[in-house]
């Protein structure tokens, strides 16, 4: 444990907490109350003692809700308390919170400390009591207690001081439940003759002290039946100043004359003042007007979410099936149109606003809808930078392996991995603080609550009955329910979830709004917040299962039309679709895609190394119908022009056995850009390169030929782009990852066995100065070597203080077996294992009263 800490320790366990007068983190020797244990004992006196009192599981599922308090594993209980305290801590356990959770920690922030089980329940069910809140109360109080941010019997609540600081109402910092302060703290600052006043006013006998003057005052605005009689006689519209009060803010401004309902309140000491301009109303006559409740409306139950359409789930699942393998066709479009190399990076990252448009228009979608396929893909593993000098985006090798896997498997992939991804593509397009645009595949999309949101939406989907699509306004009401702080004109969970429930639908997991069987078994996998890039690939395969059924078998065949067109009945077979995608363009996509033959696509697969005979074999092996005489003919006749010209590099040079054709080009007006002449019957040389040459003679309507310097004619197929293996994104957490069971179980003994170190009853030494709370034991060299010799020989623990070779001191709990050449050999209690220590880092020995062994 560093300085810092040990001394934040000290002055917290010093302070006091009101009427209880101790401090939370203080720790003590002796076993404190153990309510969870069934211990009919006191009440602990500290935070650390009621932690010390908890069972094992107890303090497991407190590491487990908030797992910032793991880092690093505090040294004892007392530790523990202390972090658990400290403002980011509390802070953060505040904002995990639900609606009545947090309702009932503001009650305890508004109640007298420590507050009785009764005073609490009387806070939010109010005079006339809720069956509502009395049956959720007891959970939510579990809940805080779990979190240690409540702690005490039933008989003496106490929340958290850090707790009671943030939630408590102040002037600069109003309370959510619209109360002021009290009686006590309102007239801190005032006058004693001012408070006599009150007392004369409201018909209170005077006393000699203010503080008898403070709690008379504040007996008469507790007392409901003194309270009812005195506001019967106050003006109508000092009541009516009342009710604007009552529901907070409780402050209000006065003139230096104010009028005579307001000096009435004032005078009966009803409105207190807080300056020369404003008054408060106290906080005990707020309650009695609301009839004792510290909130309007206390939401003890969670609102449901409510249906809005219902579906056979035969229905759903067919149309998540289908939207599933759009969502595949869009990925394999998308990475298909980078396959030779995609658009540049931005200096900055990421994509420019011109290379998203033309993605969207090649994908035929929206931008939008084109920024979440590129980060689904990013997030997938399958696109990234290739990290060159001239930076470009494109396929990784990971890409070829997925096309390899069945439908459903990628699918699985593209869906555990947006499942478990912050990215978060909903916000290309706006701005960052600094007023930049984000960009798509840029560095800034990454939000940490993404996959919480994201896994939380889809598990109150989950809850509806099967084939129910959500009303999505309830849906949004109860995930502000279950998270109530975090709202504000930054908060992004409301439109995180709504860009979930669209996403979900985009990619296949929800069907008509409702969650598919597939989904069902993606959310059951426990893809959430907590996993990472290198689960995804095991969270899907039950999801990919139950898709399975509901995706068409590939096909592998098409149907040839006269009219040049192939029309796919379903998906092809993989090598079926790559060798049609280089014969055919794709004039229209859906169920049935429609392919057309064209002389630029029937030359495109010859430049690619098909000969002719090839292309026919093709077609009539995958056809169901005849191959059309049209198509045979466009065919043979772009085979018999092709290559009948050769372009090869002069600069570039036209040859053709045939002069007459050479004699067509060079008289044909469209060559002049080209700048040919003749150098031989057979042959034109060309100042344009040889690519130029190519692109021109084809726009001219021939098909020449590239040829190498050899003579042979180069085959031109697509060099496909890979960049280097990259692994997946990994997913920016918020806040600490959530620990697993081996590490918790590892942390609760480490912190028992600190704990016993630090609290242990020790025999007082002859000659030796004592340790000073939480400092180490010191003892002489001769000392330390005779007491750890006389504990191997009689089998007993020792209490040591030990500096590791870093300077950092601990204290431990030790049982010496061999001491040998200035080392000494025991098992360490504290670490649970056998341990060797250098006799001249331990600052002192001491026996212990009671052996823990």
């Amino acid at each position: 444990m560093g300085t810092g800490e040990r001394d934040q320790e000290a002055h917290v366990s010093e302070g006091t907490t009101g009427a209880g007068g101790t401090g939370e983190a203080g720790g003590t020797t002796g076993a404190a109350a153990a309510e969870d244990r069934g211990t009919p004992t006191s009440s602990p006196r500290t935070l650390a003692e009621a932690l010390r009192s908890r069972p094992d599981a107890s303090l497991a599922a407190l590491l487990r809700a908030r797992p910032d308090l793991l880092t690093p594993v505090p040294n004892d209980l007392t530790q523990l308390a202390t972090r658990a305290g400290t403002r980011a801590s509390v802070v953060r356990a505040l904002e995990r919170l639900d609606r009545f959770a947090l309702q009932t920690a503001q009650a305890l922030a508004v109640a007298p400390d420590p507050a009785p089980y009764p005073v609490l329940l009387a806070l939010l069910a109010g005079d006339e009591g809720d069956t509502a809140v009395e049956g959720a109360l007891p959970g939510a109080l579990a809940g805080l207690r779990e979190q240690a941010l409540v702690w005490g019997s039933d008989e003496r609540l106490r929340l958290v001081r850090t707790a009671r600081e943030l939630l408590a109402p102040s002037p600069t910092h109003p309370s959510p439940t619209g109360l002021g302060p009290t009686v006590a703290e309102a007239t801190a600052g005032m006058s004693p003759g001012r408070v006599q006043e009150i007392l004369r006013a409201a018909q209170l006998p005077a006393t000699h002290d203010p503080v008898s003057a403070v709690a008379a005052l504040t007996s008469l605005f507790t007392d409901r039946a003194r309270m009812s009689a005195l506001l019967d006689t106050a003006p109508p519209e000092a009541l009516a100043v009342l009710d604007r009060l009552v529901w907070g803010p409780p402050y209000g401004e006065v003139s230096a004359d104010p009028a005579p309902p307001v000096r009435w309140l004032r005078d009966h000491g009803l409105l207190l003042p807080t300056s020369a301009r404003t008054v408060v109303l106290p906080r005990e006559v707020a309650l009695h007007l609301r009839a004792g409740r510290a909130h309007r409306a206390p939401e003890p139950v969670a609102p449901a979410v409510a249906p809005a359409k219902e579906y056979r789930p035969q229905v759903v699942d067919s149309a998540a099936a289908g939207q599933a393998l759009t969502a595949l066709t869009m990925v394999e479009d998308l990475l298909a149109e980078w396959n030779e190399g995609g658009p540049a990076v931005l200096r900055a990252g990421g994509l420019s606003v011109r290379d998203l448009k033309r993605t969207a228009a090649a994908l035929d979608t929206t931008e939008q809808a084109a920024a979440f396929w590129l980060e689904l893909a990013y997030a997938a593993g399958l696109l990234a930078s290739d990290g060159e000098a001239d930076e470009r985006y494109a396929p990784t090798p990971a890409y070829d392996s997925w096309l390899d896997l069945p439908p459903a498997e990628r699918w699985s992939r593209l869906a555990a991995a947006w499942l478990t991804a912050t990215r978060t593509p909903g916000l290309v397009g706006g701005q960052d603080a600094r007023a930049r645009t984000l960009a798509a595949l840029g560095p800034d999309l990454d939000r940490s609550p993404a996959p919480e949101v994201r896994h939380r939406v889809l598990a109150l989907l989950a809850r509806l009955p099967e084939g129910t699509a959500p009303d999505p306004q309830t849906l949004l009401a109860r995930l502000h329910w279950e998270h109530p702080t975090r709202t504000g004109p930054e908060d992004l969970r409301p439109k995180l979830a709504q860009w979930t429930l669209a996403e979900a639908e985009l990619l296949g997991v929800t069907g008509r709004g409702a969650l598919a069987a597939h989904g069902r078994e993606l959310l059951a996998m426990g893809g959430g917040a907590s996993r990472t890039s290198t689960t995804t690939p095991l969270l899907g395969l039950a999801a990919a299962a139950a898709l399975a059924p509901h995706l068409p078998e590939p096909v592998d065949h098409v149907l040839l039309q006269a009219d040049l067109t192939a029309v796919a009945p379903g998906p092809l077979r993989r090598p079926l679709a790559a060798t049609l995608n280089v014969l055919a363009d794709i004039e229209s996509k859906g169920g049935a895609t429609v392919y057309r033959f064209t002389p630029a696509s029937v030359r495109r697969a010859l430049d690619a190394g098909q000969a002719a005979s090839d292309l026919h074999a093709f077609l009539a092996a995958h056809s169901t119908t005849p191959v059309p005489q049209p198509l045979s003919y466009l065919i043979d006749d772009v085979a018999r022009r092709h290559g009948h010209l050769r372009v090869g590099a002069a600069s570039a040079y036209v040859r053709c056995d045939d002069d007459a054709l050479l004699d067509e080009i060079v008289a044909d007006k469209r060559s002049a850009g080209l700048r040919l002449r003749r150098l031989a019957p057979t042959v034109l040389a060309a100042q344009a390169d040889p690519a130029a040459l190519l692109e021109g003679l084809r726009a001219m309507g021939y098909a020449p030929a590239a040829e190498s310097a050899e003579g042979d004619v180069v085959i031109t197929r697509a060099d496909t782009r890979r960049t280097p293996p990259r692994t997946a994104p990994a997913p920016v957490p918020e806040g600490p990852p959530l620990p697993d069971e081996t590490l918790l179980g590892a942390a609760v003994r480490a912190i028992r066995a600190g704990d016993e170190a630090a609290t242990v009853v020790r025999k007082e030494q002859p000659h030796t100065a004592p340790a000073e709370p939480g400092g180490l034991p010191r003892t002489t060299a001769a000392e330390t070597l005779a007491t750890v010799q006389a504990a191997v020989m009689t089998g007993s623990a020792l209490w040591i203080g030990y500096v590791n070779a870093d300077g950092a001191a601990s204290q431990r709990v030790i049982a010496p077996v061999r001491v040998e050449g200035g080392f000494v050999t025991a098992y360490d209690h504290t670490a649970d294992e056998v341990r060797t220590y250098p006799l001249h880092r331990i600052t002192g020995v001491a026996e212990l009263a009671d052996d823990p062994a």
